[in-house]
C-alpha cells in the first residue's frame, strides 16, 4: 500500500526532520511511504476571514493535484481513534478502498472545508493543538505503531 503524508507548509526544524527520517526508515518494510510538502499560501500579518478562506481554497487545489488515493483529513473536529482502532483502519479497512491513502495536514489555518468534505474520513490526534511539523512526526509514529499492532509485536506495549 502507498501511504502519503501530505502537509501544507515547509518543515524547518532539523530535529523533527530527523525524527521523520527515522520513521520513514522504520516504515519501509510495511508500505511505500511518501512525504509530500506543499507551500502554504502567504498571507498578511492580520488576514481577514475572506483572505484565509481564499488561501485555504488555493491550498486545497494544490492538495487535489498532489494527493493519491483515499483522503484522510487531519483536523481538530475529526474523530479521535485509539491506536488499536487506527491499526484496524490502516491495515484492514483502507486497503479495501484502494492501493493508496493520503493523510492531509493543513497549514496553520487548517484545511479548506471543501477538501474536508471530499475526505473519506476526518481524524484528530487530540483536542490540543500541535505544530504541524510535530503532528507529522506523531502521525508517522502512529502509522508505524499501527503496523506493529497488526503484526502482534511487542512495540505497542
Amino acid at each position: 500500500m502507498l501511504i502519503q503524508l501530505l502537509t501544507v507548509g515547509k518543515q524547518k526544524e532539523p530535529h523533527l526532520t530527523a525524527a521523520q527520517d527515522t520513521y520513514l526508515k522504520r516504515l519501509t518494510p510495511f508500505c511505500k511511504f511518501e512525504f509530500t510538502q506543499l507551500p502554504a499560501v502567504r498571507l498578511s500579518d492580520k488576514p481577514s476571514e475572506k483572505e484565509i478562506a481564499s488561501a485555504l481554497e488555493q491550498e486545497a487545489a494544490a492538495i487535489r493535484k498532489a494527493a493519491k488515493g483515499t483522503l484522510i483529513a487531519m483536523c481538530i473536529e475529526g474523530k479521535q481513534l485509539s491506536s488499536e482502532e487506527f491499526s484496524k483502519l490502516l491495515t484492514q479497512e483502507l486497503p479495501m478502498r484502494g492501493s493508496a491513502v493520503t493523510f492531509l495536514i493543513g497549514s496553520s489555518f487548517g484545511l479548506a472545508d471543501s477538501i474536508k468534505c471530499e475526505a473519506f474520513r476526518r481524524m484528530s490526534m487530540s483536542a490540543m493543538t500541535f505544530p504541524h511539523a510535530l503532528a507529522s512526526v506523531m502521525l508517522m509514529e502512529q502509522i508505524y505503531r499501527a503496523y506493529q499492532i497488526d503484526k502482534g509485536t511487542g512495540y505497542h506495549k
